[in-house]
């Protein structure tokens, strides 16, 4: 993929930015399985790259429970993901180096995400990068989040860049899909443990192991 190509690249947050899937993952089964939804650690993994009010409306048509409220359900999901990102996130490796690598090649740099605007805001806290970002663009708020396209599109819109000349970074499926959509290029990198899977090869136009590689792909 040529870089003379590309004007901006667009960050995906969880999984990407931050290792959270996994905090992702306990909460959701945690808060679930006290709602009485018979849901595994695996199961989770079905739900990953979704906007938070989606997965709890996917497990409350699965698996119905009394005094459905997805507002509060949602937030007790966030708050424990909030904690374990204050207490214990980490980077995902290479994101730094990526991000000044994107600085140096003069390439816009922005972010995408179903995450909501306080675990941004804890992200952003914990990990001191806000200051590379030119543009943070949360589905939060939209109709529809990811795997729709929206969030990616008002990330290329507020960089002031074409869809066609950035390149989003994503670790899930539905975040994929999304900016394929979109128009844009895509560099997919998975969890490890799904790393092997054919199917991210079908979307992608590239698949990395971390960040630390992204300059084998600007290259």
């Amino acid at each position: 993929m040529s870089s003379t190509a590309l004007e901006a690249v667009i960050f995906d947050m969880d999984g990407i930015i931050i290792d959270t899937e996994p905090a992702w993952q306990r909460a959701e089964v945690e808060v679930l399985n006290q709602l009485g939804v018979p849901i595994t650690i695996e199961d989770a993994e079905i739900t990953t790259g979704l906007r938070i009010d989606v997965l709890v409306s996917y497990w409350y048509q699965r698996h119905p429970w009394q005094n459905y409220d997805n507002q509060q359900v949602a937030q007790q999901i966030i708050d424990k993901v909030v904690t374990f990102i204050e207490t214990e996130g980490q980077p995902m490796r290479g994101v730094i180096d990526a991000l000044n690598l994107c600085q140096q090649r003069q390439l816009k740099i922005g972010l995408a995400t179903s995450s909501s605007s306080d675990l941004i805001a804890a992200v952003m806290g914990k990990l001191g990068i806000k200051d590379y970002f030119m543009a943070i663009e949360s589905a939060e708020d939209l109709k529809y989040g990811k795997p729709h396209p929206e969030v990616y599109l008002n990330c290329a819109n507020a960089l002031g860049v074409q869809p066609s000349l950035c390149l989003a970074i994503e670790d899930s499926f539905n975040g994929l899909i999304a900016a394929r959509a979109a128009s844009m290029q895509t560099v997919a990198i998975p969890a490890e443990n799904l790393a092997h899977q054919e199917r991210w090869q079908h979307i992608a136009h590239q698949q990395i192991a971390h960040l630390g590689l992204l300059d084998s792909v600007l290259n």
